[in-house]
């Protein structure tokens, strides 16, 4: 079986906001959504993502395929790099930027509470923003979100968990940053649905590793120190390749695994060796390129889009293959 990092499809919502839209043979691989002609004149889009992970790289690429694109509709994408160092005030910065330099339009990945502050000022100074990848939990006036509900993908890997270790066990559970409701949503879904379905799997955690690898790694060392009774380790978001290695240096391949987010190379490599047990992704391209067309369709006619959110829906990806 071919394994690819593409692999998602947008959920209900999704389906019933593009079923009349065509598909037009310029659209790169990934990109579903087709750009209204331009009669409105030049447009500026701001993109602004992170940088601290592979994870990102899909998602920079979903940035610059619709820049390329939108480049033929007389609208221009500038892709503006947040960092890697994921905080509620560096998104702000990033907005208020700009703010400043008079953008038409942002796509962000707020990521944090207290980013809606920020959003909602751009919104009243007449610039729509797009929210992707993930969101605080505090309500905004973006025009739009596209993302996992993160709360769902993380009981889906819960279930997979369960029954994957007969329902007993220790489970250790590594989240990317604290005070990301993503992540902690993903954490949550995860053990809530272990804690009602499976009561004697017991949770070893949390601990944060700033989706980091090297971090994740370390954690895993002192995760089976502490615990050699250790069965698997849930990563809610970037590094779980770190945790992967970990399990490989320390000899437990097979007896350990890892089950996180996100098909890239570097994850779907210990896939295939086997400390890798699952990988649910999220259309990150699709979400990337997907977002600032919709942008731009917006910019040029004022019509919103049917819905205000769009789920994403996880597929689980197995050493097997897809899990059905």
């Amino acid at each position: 079986m071919k394994l690819t990092r593409r692999t998602m499809l947008l959920g209900t919502g999704a389906t019933l906001l593009f079923a009349g839209a065509a598909f037009a043979q310029d659209l790169p691989q990934g990109g579903t959504v087709k750009a209204n002609d331009n009669t409105k004149g030049p447009q500026r889009i701001a993109f602004m993502a992170f940088q601290n992970n592979p994870f990102w790289i899909p998602v920079t690429e979903g940035a610059k395929a619709a820049k390329d694109y939108l480049a033929k509709f007389n609208t221009t994408v500038d892709y503006v790099d947040l960092g890697d160092t994921l905080s509620a005030e560096v998104v702000i910065a990033g907005i208020e930027s700009a703010i400043a330099q008079k953008y038409n339009g942002i796509v962000i990945v707020p990521v944090f509470d207290g980013t809606e502050r920020a959003i909602n000022e751009a919104v009243g100074q007449g610039i729509p923003v797009v929210n992707i990848i993930a969101e605080g939990n505090a309500p905004s006036d973006r025009l739009l979100f596209i993302g996992q509900d993160a709360t769902a993908a993380g009981a889906q890997l819960g279930e997979f968990i369960g029954k994957k270790l007969g329902g007993k066990g220790k489970v250790g559970v590594i989240t990317g940053y604290f005070g990301a409701a993503q992540h902690t949503n993903r954490m949550n879904g995860a053990v809530d649905y272990l804690k009602k379905n499976y009561p004697d799997i017991q949770i070893v955690g949390p601990f944060e590793n700033q989706d980091k690898a090297e971090i994740a790694y370390s954690l895993v060392q002192d995760m089976y120190t502490a615990n050699p009774d250790l069965s698997l380790v849930y990563v809610t978001a970037g590094g779980p390749f770190g945790a992967a290695k970990a399990v490989k240096d320390l000899g437990l391949t097979g007896k350990v695994g890892v089950v996180g987010f996100d098909h890239t190379p570097e994850n779907v490599e210990y896939l295939k060796t086997g400390e890798m047990w699952a990988l649910i992704d999220q259309a990150p391209f699709q979400q990337a390129f997907d977002s600032t067309v919709l942008l731009h369709n917006y910019l040029i006619d004022g019509k919103a889009p049917a819905e205000k959110v769009i789920a994403v829906k996880g597929n689980i990806l197995t050493p097997d293959g897809p899990l059905k």
